[in-house]
């Protein structure tokens, strides 16, 4: 009966075609864990800042990821895992939340409408078009430019970095003992990296954590999970108010986001693993985007932020992982990290800043794929690269930077060369940038 099953089971994953096995797998997949579980502590503590409950917070935020990862490997059977993304719950906190007057929960009802979007663009075959809207080097521009302002806000939550009147901002108080602290979280996770450490940030966040407790700065008292702490934010989202025509913007940023995010993660390890067909193309693309759409949706339920594809899951093809099995164990040691929810309260935001830091940082490497000797794609993805953290909004910066794409090339002659799908995108976004205008 067993063997049967086990038969079965590495038929559906196609083991022999893909030539793995179930202990390269499992190690996989444990190591695509503990490359990526320093987002069961960080994003937490960025949504904290929005006003949401830490604990409940930390469970969704597991939920959610083990769900979506659950399906990409037993649906999608891919080795890639999910969470809520970076970026994206800076967003949600900085510039929705914080920067619009934006209640959570009305931004949890963006979010799930997001998601909502994204089945419904993937069961029409929509997300082709807008895909092809964007020009490679403006897709890598977005990712730094994404990064730029995930350190900016770590440097910021560290004290490194404050506001000034004279010169807007400037270095922060080194004597600070919190900001101190930060900026030893920076150099410990730099040196675990330097030595090729899988988990760095994680054991980043762990070590400073456990500095900062030998120097009295971790306050926390501990306290068991229980479920009924979930309802503080399941199911607490703000649908209603999220259909105002002034949120769709937040709407279409969190579905536009996630969706170049899914892409580009999905092409990377794709790439990376052997998977993709001898014309270039993905098998069962579908079941990916759908995966995660689904993933969306119910995290936005449970309380956390747009989930998307992490590239961190290129730690477990690196391990040799190769079909969903790989997934499954990530998303099974999800459901595990769920129970040490409680314990998040005592990470401090000195230990969690500098995985911010880090983690930002090694989003600029997408930066060498943009062609900087030809203006007409270097200028846009310098406007989009700048405006994201410098406007602390990742739409601005998309919308600067297709903008100018377009125009530029129109008032170069090589108009044709621009995507025909970028034209009407343009059109909204300039029409956004009026709209933006009549309200100032």
């Amino acid at each position: 009966m067993f063997h049967r099953l086990r038969v079965s089971l590495e038929t559906y994953f196609e083991f022999q075609r893909l030539k793995t096995d179930w202990k390269t797998e499992i190690i996989a997949g444990v190591t695509t864990f503990i490359t990526m579980a320093y987002i069961v502590f960080v994003n937490p503590a960025i949504l904290k800042e929005a006003g949401m409950p830490l604990a409940p917070v930390a469970a969704a935020t597991c939920i959610a990821a083990a769900l979506g990862t659950l399906l990409m490997g037993a649906f999608a059977r891919y080795p890639i895992a999910l969470a809520p993304g970076m970026g994206l719950n800076a967003y949600f906190t900085y510039s929705v939340v914080k920067g619009m007057g934006v209640p959570w929960q009305t931004a949890l009802g963006a979010v799930f409408l997001s998601g909502v979007a994204f089945l419904i663009l993937t069961a029409l075959g929509v997300r082709q078009w807008i895909v092809s809207a964007i020009p490679a080097g403006l897709y890598a521009a977005l990712s730094a430019g994404i990064g730029l302002f995930i350190a900016f806000i770590g440097l910021r939550n560290a004290g490194l970095v404050q506001p000034n009147a004279a010169t807007i901002v400037s270095i922060g108080n080194l004597r600070d003992p919190n900001t101190a602290l930060a900026a030893f979280g920076i150099l410990l996770i730099a040196v675990l990296q330097a030595w090729n450490l899988r988990a760095a940030i994680l054991l980043g966040i762990l070590g400073t954590t456990l500095v900062g407790a030998l120097a009295g700065l971790v306050h926390w008292q501990p306290q068991a999970f229980r479920w009924q702490d979930m309802s503080a934010t399941m199911f607490q989202l703000d649908v209603k108010s999220a259909l105002q025509i002034g949120l769709l913007e937040i709407v279409f940023v969190f579905l536009f986001v996630d969706l170049f995010d899914n892409v580009g993660t999905l092409v990377a390890i794709s790439k990376k693993a052997n998977l993709q067909e001898p014309d270039g193309s993905i098998p069962r693309v579908n079941r990916i985007l759908f995966s995660d759409a689904i993933a969306t949706v119910a995290g936005s339920l449970a309380g956390t932020t747009t989930v998307v594809s992490y590239v961190e899951s290129a730690a477990g093809v690196a391990a040799g992982g190769r079909s969903g099995v790989t997934a499954i164990v990530t998303g099974l040691l999800f459901i595990v990290a769920l129970f040490a929810a409680p314990l998040i309260g005592a990470v401090p935001a000195a230990a969690t800043a500098p995985a911010l830091v880090v983690v930002g940082g090694l989003m600029l490497s997408s930066i060498g794929e943009i062609r900087w000797d030809d203006v007409c794609i270097a200028f846009p993805a310098f406007l989009t690269l700048v405006m994201i953290p410098l406007t602390f909004s990742i739409a601005n910066g998309l919308a600067f930077g297709l903008t100018s794409y377009v125009l530029i090339h129109l008032a170069r002659g090589r108009g044709r060369e621009v995507p025909k799908a970028a034209y009407p995108l343009a059109v909204v976004l300039l029409i956004r940038f009026i709209y933006m205008g009549s309200r100032l």
